[in-house]
């Protein structure tokens, strides 16, 4: 064998490797490649509902659990959180399984007529996440609150908050979670520790 068959054969061993593995790679299907699981927190918009919601306190208005989950999570939903569910039929896609960025909503109850809708910021667990929301205790904000789900068929449907740190409270009815967009929510996951109903100056004003 010649010396340029030799190197012809050592070369063309690592390139037909590397073709097999791009091969492969594009042979995957989209949902592969592309989940709602990418979706993650835009640092950006997270940033902006809390500015939003420290400007507010500021002024001695009333901070929203609407206006913070839409600022937050990019979901572009108005009127009453109990609304948001059926809102979001065609719009976004919908859910029983918990992501970074999704908008958990609540169902109105007596106890809760308006509903409430709070923003998954970590899965933790099949049965705990973490979410930030705002005005679950009153005009303040809660950041990294553990939720658990005591639904019997581990689908999401009933839920336990912790209000207090250790403290789980009353058990609530979920419709389920709103998906955003993927293009208003890059893949940045963010875990922090819990921050309880807290106020804070603002940092700029409108």
């Amino acid at each position: 064998m010649s010396v340029k068959r030799q190197w012809s054969s050592k070369v063309g061993i690592p390139f037909l490797c590397v073709a097999l593995l791009m091969t492969a790679a594009c042979a995957r299907g989209p949902s592969e490649i592309q989940t709602i699981g990418q979706a993650g927190i835009n640092p950006d918009l997270h940033a902006m509902a809390i500015r939003e919601v420290r400007v507010l306190q500021s002024k001695g208005q009333r901070v929203w659990c609407v206006p913070f989950a839409r600022n937050a999570s990019g979901v572009q939903i108005r009127g009453n959180a109990n609304t948001w569910w059926a809102q979001a039929n065609g719009l976004y896609e919908r859910g029983k399984e918990p992501v970074v960025g999704s908008v958990m909503a609540f169902k109105g109850t007596s106890r809760n007529p308006m509903g409430h809708v709070a923003v998954v910021s970590e899965v933790v667990s099949p049965r705990e996440i973490k979410v930030d929301h705002a005005n679950w205790k009153r005009n303040k904000i809660s950041l990294g609150m553990s939720v658990q789900d005591v639904s019997p068929l581990n689908d999401w449907s009933d839920v336990r908050l912790e209000s207090q740190a250790g403290s789980y409270g009353s058990v609530y009815p979920i419709n389920g979670f709103i998906y955003p967009d993927a293009k208003s929510a890059p893949s940045n996951e963010m875990t922090q520790p819990p921050v309880f109903a807290f106020s804070a100056a603002p940092t700029q004003s409108n």
